[in-house]
């Protein structure tokens, strides 16, 4: 019966891995960002859905979804060109901190009135949603053949990269304040310090670690490389984590500093990286589809409708134009960063966090944050090339290039 059961469990595991990889193909084609395409074959297989596949194991996502996030932001910095980025460093960090921390408090003041939550709920949901995930921004524009002007692709892939640590950060901290009444926000600011600087100084120190590493250490098998690299990848992220550190920033800091050195096999361990990178985005969107339960969606689409046409349209292009304020980039530039915020695997995954710790809307934002994300994937990822166009950010048509997903 255990072999039986197993045997299933792979057959469906494969399947949907194999309609995945399918539908990545045919979305790109049509100008459909795929992570949309992943959510929708996991909804389909959910319970809801013809598969019926039933999954609310919350604590089994939270942690699949942690790994995932790992996988992606190192996978993300180890394709992060230092000459690209030390341009646009500025901008990249007041957007991943400054702008996340405007989109937190807009889009939780909107939500406040809009979903009825009390303000520390409201919060929390705008903390959940405020973070970009620019992986289908990319896999669309290089299936389109899109060329961007300038520093902007840098700046939306290191946005992307590093605005996830601020964001999960003031998740915790909120679902904190929740659960723990008697905590003030000011005891959170020193947490916060101390996470950024651990997480960024750790994760330097340990990408050289695993620079040398990867120079000296010498192993029987080309196989064993690959996984000496997920070895030092995870301790990189727990080290710090444990230590009261941002383990994410120091996952995507450490995969700065490794994808910029040379080292023996590099080639083949960056093309490792990628396909881990796939696997994770693509599992990881199926599980967060199979977790929803798309008969509970209707009763918040209304209110969640309304949330996501605001930060879009408001919350987002305010954060950007006040997060870059004196910059070398036009009006066209930061309208079009402003479009390209898309909503993906990050929000689904944070709003696990109040659902484990109890916290009373927990359900409620849980199912908004999904509809957020489904809006901006289907409104947002189907329009970037007609952004591109109307803000006039196209430098020309690039060669087509194979498509990899970035953090």
């Amino acid at each position: 019966m255990f072999l039986l059961k197993a045997e299933l469990v792979l057959l469906i595991a494969g399947t949907l891995l194999l309609l995945s990889v399918l539908a990545s193909k045919l979305g790109g084609r049509l100008g459909i960002p795929g992570l949309l395409l992943f959510l929708a074959i996991g909804m389909l297989a959910g319970s809801d859905g013809p598969g019926g596949i039933w999954f609310d194991n919350y604590p089994l996502a939270q942690f699949v979804g942690t790994a995932a996030l790992v996988f992606i932001l190192y996978s993300g910095g180890l394709f992060t060109r230092w000459a690209a980025v030390r341009p646009i460093l500025g901008p990249g960090l007041s957007l991943a901190t400054l702008g996340v921390l405007l989109t937190t408090l807009l889009t939780g003041a909107f939500a406040r009135y809009a979903l009825e939550l009390s303000w520390l709920e409201a919060l929390l949901l705008g903390a959940i949603v405020s973070s970009t995930d620019a992986s289908a921004v990319f896999s669309v524009l290089r299936q389109r053949a899109i060329r961007l002007k300038k520093h902007l692709k840098p700046l939306l892939e290191f946005e992307s990269g590093s605005n996830d640590p601020m964001a999960i950060f003031l998740t915790i901290g909120l679902t904190l304040l929740l659960t723990q009444p008697q905590m003030s926000g000011w005891q959170i600011l020193p947490l916060f310090i101390q996470q950024m600087l651990l997480g960024l100084l750790l994760g330097y120190g340990l990408g050289w670690g695993v620079v040398l590493l990867l120079r000296r250490l010498r192993l029987g098998f080309d196989g064993l490389y690959a996984v000496l690299s997920i070895a030092l990848m995870l301790l990189v992220f727990a080290i710090p984590a444990m230590l009261g550190g941002s383990g994410f920033l120091a996952a995507y800091v450490a995969g700065i500093v490794v994808g910029n050195q040379d080292f023996p096999r590099k080639t083949a361990l960056l093309s490792f990286h990628e396909g881990m990178s796939w696997l994770m985005e693509i599992g990881l969107f199926l599980i967060l589809g199979l977790l929803v339960f798309p008969s509970q969606l209707p009763a918040v689409a209304a209110p969640a409708l309304l949330l996501s046409a605001f930060l879009m349209l408001v919350a987002r292009p305010i954060a950007v134009f006040l997060s870059l304020p004196t910059t070398r980039f036009g009006w066209g530039e930061k309208a079009f960063i402003a479009w390209v915020g898309l909503r993906g695997a990050i929000p689904i995954v944070l709003a696990t966090f109040p659902l484990l710790a109890g916290v009373g809307a927990a359900q409620k934002i849980f199912n908004v944050s999904f509809f957020v994300v489904l809006v901006s994937l289907l409104v947002q990822g189907t329009t970037l090339s007609w952004a591109a166009r109307v803000c006039r950010v196209e430098e020309g048509q690039a060669p087509q290039a194979a498509v990899r997903l970035e953090a």
